[in-house]
Formats: C-alpha cells, structure tokens, sequence
C-alpha cells in the first residue's frame, strides 16, 4: 500500500542515489553516534544512564533496519513513513537527553522529514528535531543553570533559523524539480506530436507522388492523343487526300502531289519518332537529372537549328525519379513550344538547386506572345501554345510546385517551373 503522505522520488538515476542515500546514510550516523556515546559515557552519563542508553540504542537500530526492509521491498512512498519518523525522533531525542553525543543520529530529523512526514507535520517534525539538536549542543537536556538554558534559547534560534532556511530551500527546489519534470513531459509530449506529424507527411508525401504517377499516366495519354490528332492524324489526312487526287490529275500535277504527300509522310514520321522519343522519359534510366536535361537541350539545339545552353546552379542532389520525370517532362514541352512557336535564335535551359526546392527556367528571345489573362488562359497565342503551358502547370501543380510565365510580344518568353525538392529514397 502507497501512503499519498510520502514524497515520491520520482525516476531516473538521481532518485536512485537519493533513495541510496536515504536507505544506507542512517547506519553510519548511528555508528558515530553509538561510538562518540561510548567514548564519552563515564564523563557525560551515569551508571544507570549507561544501562539504559544500551535498549535504547538497540531499538533505535532496530527500528532503522525495519524501516529500511519495509521500504526497500515497497519502493518509493512506502506507508508508515510518519511512524519510523516518531519512532526515531523519539529514541533519537531519548539517547541525546542520556548522552548529548547522540544528537548526531538526531540530525537525520533534518534530511527527511518532508519525505516521510505530510506536508502539514513537516514543520512539527522539523522544530522537534530543532529542540533536540540544541539540546545535544547546549551541553543536554535539561539545561543545567541560568547560562545553560540562556545557551539552549540561542542554539535553537539557530536552529530554527536554518529550518527555514532548509524548509525554504527545499520547497523551491521541489518547486524546481516539478517545473523540470512538467517542461520534460511537455518536451516528450511535443517530440510525439512531431514524429506523428513527421510521419503523417511522409505519408502524404508518398500518396502526393502515386498520385503524381498515376495522374502522370493519364496527362501521357491525353497527350499523345492530343498530338496524334494535331500531328499524325491530320499529316495521315493530307496524304489521303493528296494521293486521291492524283487519280484524276494529269502527269505534272500528279508528280506535284506525290511530292507534297511524301513531303508530308516525312513530317509524319519525324512527328511519330519525336512522340515515341517524349513517351518514356529514357534519358533517366542511365543518367541524373542535369546530364539527361544537357543531353536533351543538345539534341534539341541539334535537331531545331537554334544554339541552346545548359547550366546548373546549387549542389547537385539525386532527386526522386518522379520529381526528375517531372522536371524533363517540363523541360521537354517548354523546347518544343520554342520550336514550334517561338522562331527564337537563342535558348537557355537553367536547373537550380535550393535548400527545399528545385526550379528550372527555359529562356528565349522569340516573339513571345500575351501574358495570361485573369483567368489564366493565355491569349493572343499561335494555336496549340496554351495546350504545352497547361500541361507544364498541371505536371508541376501534381508536385505542390507551379510554373511561372514571363513574355510579351516581340521580347522572348521565360518559363520558371519550381517544385519541392524530394531526395531519392
């Protein structure tokens, strides 16, 4: 049984020395004592005293050992704390009236009464304790003559001087420790609410990038089928019609549209291999990030005709293969609306690492076109620009990053994607 009247030590390694100390200290102070009593018997007791000091003793050892099983085997807040207190104090103050030598042991009375006693009997066990002391330091008890007692009255202001001193002191430090343990628990507290939070947004950062993937699957298909029609389809078209034609048409103009529809087929097939080049982002599965984006800028420099350059700024880092698609994917639709609209005679392609993101910038100094309207659809455009600046913001947007545009008319365009910058693994 617990009893609630007795201060619990708490954890940890410094509870366990104090409760150490409090278990073992009493035995060595009693020895002292029993010692200095001992040697100083036939001055300061009587034969009788000396008969009686000796049960005394052998109680108070007694009642030590009892108390210390009793508390080893129930722990921290033992009950009958208040009872080994009297007990002790009373024997304690017995063999100090007998012998003043023996106050020694009384000065326990000092070092754990606000552990034994409840806070409402602290004081009384501290100013018995008091009396007691200056007893043994007044020369015993009573006192003997005018002087002996004028001695007494000093030596307990004393020590009732530095009971409250001690009274105080350990107040604040209990006050001390509480507000140490409190700050601890909430620190405790804390790093759970923030592993908790760390792991819900991994968690969420991995539903971010399936759900980029898979969303990434369908923007591919969409497209593709985007640039079948626009490309494919039609160039298909044209030659039918081109090659229908030359049923009715006489030798020369028939020459001619063989010519336009092989003009034609060509354009098809450069259109089929550039789509199944842009499938699957095959610039990665060998090479990081920057070397896939600088072999892309110098095969599309090569293929366009237009000096195009390729930089990085920030330490290189190995991004998450879906943050790297990404980025080529953006990279990729942004050099081909240079080629197909821009008619620019320069290109740069920057890709900048940054503490928490990563941005790429494509720059030209084509014929740019309108800014955005408010309602964020490009105006003024040449037909098919906005389908490549949706699909760049839709790619960006899956990552919680976003695509910035700056152009006008007649000075070139800019594109600025940024996206988190998520590491491999």
């Amino acid at each position: 049984m617990r009893d609630e009247n007795v201060v619990d030590d708490g954890g940890g390694p410094h509870a366990d020395t104090g409760r150490a100390f409090f278990h073992w200290a009493p035995y060595p102070l009693f020895a002292l004592a029993a010692l200095l009593s001992f040697l100083g018997a036939d001055a300061l007791m009587s034969p009788g005293e000396q008969r009686l000091a000796w049960p005394l003793g052998a109680l108070a050892l007694a009642e030590q050992i009892r108390w210390t099983l009793r508390s080893r085997l129930a722990g921290p807040g033992a009950a009958g704390g208040t009872f080994h207190y009297v007990v002790r104090g009373a024997l304690a103050a017995a063999l100090t009236w007998l012998n003043p030598l023996f106050g020694v042991y009384a000065t326990l009375g000092y070092f754990d009464a606000h552990r034994l006693l409840p806070p409402r009997r602290v004081w009384l066990g501290l100013m018995a304790t008091a009396v007691t002391m200056a007893g043994s330091q007044s020369g015993g008890l009573p006192p003997s003559g005018g002087l002996g007692w004028v001695l007494f009255g000093t030596l307990l202001a004393v020590h009732i001087g530095l009971v409250l001193f001690l009274h105080r002191f350990t107040l604040k430090d209990a006050e001390r420790t509480r507000a140490n343990e409190a700050t601890i628990a909430e620190l405790g507290r804390a790093n759970a609410r923030l592993a908790q939070t760390l792991d819900e947004n991994a968690g969420l950062h991995a539903q971010l990038l399936l759900q980029a993937r898979e969303a990434g699957v369908l923007d591919e298909r969409r497209r593709l089928a985007a640039e079948i029609h626009d490309t494919l389809a039609q160039g298909l078209a044209g030659i039918v019609t081109q090659l229908e034609a030359t049923a009715d048409a006489g030798p020369a103009e028939k020459d001619q549209r063989i010519e336009r529809a092989a003009t034609l087929a060509r354009d098809a097939l450069a259109e089929a291999r550039r789509s199944v080049h842009d499938l699957g982002p095959v610039a990665l599965e060998q090479d990081p990030l920057p070397r896939a984006l600088a072999n892309t800028t110098a095969a599309w420099s090569l293929a366009a005709g237009v000096p195009a350059a390729f930089s990085v700024t920030g330490p290189a880092e190995p991004l998450h293969p879906e943050v790297a698609a990404t980025l080529l994917r953006i990279a990729q639709e942004a050099l081909t609306n240079v080629e197909r609209h821009a008619a620019a005679s320069r290109v740069g392609v920057t890709l900048s690492f940054m503490d928490d993101e990563v941005s790429l910038d494509v720059r030209d100094d084509g014929r740019g076109f309108v800014p955005q309207d408010p309602v964020g659809e490009p105006t003024g455009r040449a037909p098919g620009h906005g389908f490549g600046l949706r699909g760049m913001r839709s790619r960006a947007e899956r990552l919680a990053g976003g695509v910035a545009v700056e152009t006008e008319p007649g000075a070139g365009t800019a594109v600025s994607a940024r996206v988190p910058l998520v590491r491999r693994g």
